[in-house]
């Protein structure tokens, strides 16, 4: 492949191996991809839909020997329990972590105008998902806060909250204890396919509803 394949052939595996979209969205967003960064010449419709076939193929190979709890559904259960517990914790919120705090501090607005105030929040991005679905040494960063809070010893008492309720899901965190530093779950391996009857994990109004029960 050519430098410019490989670039477009990278955002192909994302899209369809962290299974948010359906295969026609993708093949739209590639296609918009392509003609945004002008390599129309250089790169054929043919050859992204093949690419994007081919891929969604692997992975409906791989799938068939997927052993469940994957590390995807042990993390959805834990941050329905975070959610249970007060914590705010959204999937896949924005690209970067500053979206990921804009996404919070949206579900903390609707929260608190239901007269509620979450204990604190955590969030991966889509950045983060990039390292999760790498075939080799993935790995999953959690970022976690309180929305107006400064105070260090809070935002580690959410840390130490929300890595509890990822260890008693049977996953590893790694985190140095300190305020300033993500947790991270080593060897996290994102498994999901797209499903259009499946559950929305972008869906934040379902969060809401969850931490307004």
């Amino acid at each position: 492949m050519t430098e410019n394949e490989e670039f477009i052939y990278e955002s192909i595996f994302n899209q369809v191996r962290m299974g948010f979209l359906p295969i026609d969205e993708i093949k739209e967003n590639i296609m918009e991809e392509i003609e945004d960064n002008e390599f129309e010449d250089q790169i054929s419709e043919a050859w992204a839909f093949e690419k994007i076939d081919e891929e969604y193929q692997k992975l409906l190979s791989e799938s068939k020997n997927w052993v469940s709890p994957t590390d995807t559904e042990k993390l959805i259960k834990a941050f329905d329990e975070l959610c249970d517990q007060n914590i705010i914790a959204l999937h896949n919120a924005g690209y970067t972590t500053s979206d990921g705090e804009y996404e919070v501090v949206e579900v903390e607005r609707d929260l608190r105008n239901s007269g509620i105030e979450s204990d604190g929040y955590c969030f991966y991005h889509e950045q983060d998902l990039a390292r999760a679905v790498m075939l080799e040494d993935p790995s999953l960063y959690i970022a976690f806060q309180k929305v107006d809070n400064s105070d260090a010893d809070t935002t580690i008492e959410v840390g130490n909250k929300v890595a509890e309720v990822l260890r008693n899901n049977g996953l590893e965190v790694k985190w140095d204890g300190s305020a300033k530093r993500k947790l991270e779950i080593p060897g996290f391996r994102w498994q999901q396919i797209y499903d259009e009857d499946g559950r929305d994990l972008q869906d934040y109004s379902e969060v809401i509803e969850r931490m307004t029960e």
